[in-house]
């Protein structure tokens, strides 16, 4: 491989690396766009592992914080996305689809790790 290319497959793994960007880049793919309150929610509902309507105000303010202050901006360096605090409103970008095949893997395979963790009926 190329040097360039080595980059931007160290850069796309580190980018996945942590949950949150991943359960934000999991809900975008799905709708292209959102609102941060929506994918705040849906985020902090997945890290918990428990339903929107469980989580408490104070997971939602860290979740809040921990997408403004680190995962948005470090998604939009690498223009992944768009996003506009001031209106909420956040969207895919064109390098998205750079790092859509290596996110698919990532789902499926926390699908199937969630699939043998639950208890049998």
């Amino acid at each position: 491989m190329n040097e360039p290319t080595d980059r931007r497959m160290a850069a796309a793994c580190s980018l996945l690396a942590k949950e949150k960007r991943r359960y934000l880049l999991y809900q975008l793919a799905e709708d292209e766009t959102a609102h941060i309150e929506d994918l705040v929610t849906q985020v902090a509902a997945w890290d918990d592992t428990v339903s929107t309507g469980q989580i408490s105000s104070e997971t939602r303010q860290q979740t809040y914080v921990s997408l403004v202050h680190n995962h948005l901006p470090r998604l939009a360096d690498y223009d992944i996305i768009d996003y506009d605090l001031r209106s909420g409103d956040i969207v895919l970008a064109d390098g998205f689809d750079d790092i859509k095949p290596l996110l698919e893997q990532f789902k499926q395979t926390e699908e199937k790790q969630e699939l043998r963790e639950q208890p049998p009926l």
